[in-house]
């Protein structure tokens, strides 16, 4: 299996950073169509379990556009042959002093382009540099 293949990171970065602007500007309709619509979809947010694309749209739709904005940081995205992928990167608000927000996505390529698949995202104190 080839790893890391210069193509599929940058289609995956694009989708990623994609994914970023549409998540700050509530752009909810982009949101949806990067997830894939599968009833196997699944995303463990920071307060919700959500199981299915249903769930997952229906929590967007919701969802308020106020505090959306962050940085990202540390963000790394590996590719496992030609059609799997794998995004994590940390983040920041300006409301969440001394907090730092982490995400993982599992990106799939599908013949309608590239989906999360599985998303992950969680907040915790921000670690004490050493």
């Amino acid at each position: 299996m080839e790893i890391d293949l210069p193509d599929v990171l940058a289609e995956v970065k694009a989708a990623f950073e994609r994914y970023e602007t549409a998540l700050v500007s509530n752009d909810v309709a982009v949101l949806g169509e990067l997830f894939r619509n599968d009833p196997r979809t699944l995303r463990y947010g920071i307060g919700e379990n959500l199981y299915g694309y249903e769930a997952i749209s229906g929590f967007r739709a919701a969802r308020s556009p106020v505090g959306l904005i962050r940085r990202t940081a540390k963000t790394v995205i590996t590719s496992y042959g030609r059609d799997t992928a794998v995004a994590s990167t940390l983040f920041y608000r300006d409301t969440m002093q001394g907090k730092v927000g982490r995400q993982m996505q599992t990106w799939v390529r599908f013949p309608e382009g590239w989906r999360v698949v599985a998303a992950h995202v969680s907040i915790i104190d921000e670690p004490k540099e050493t």
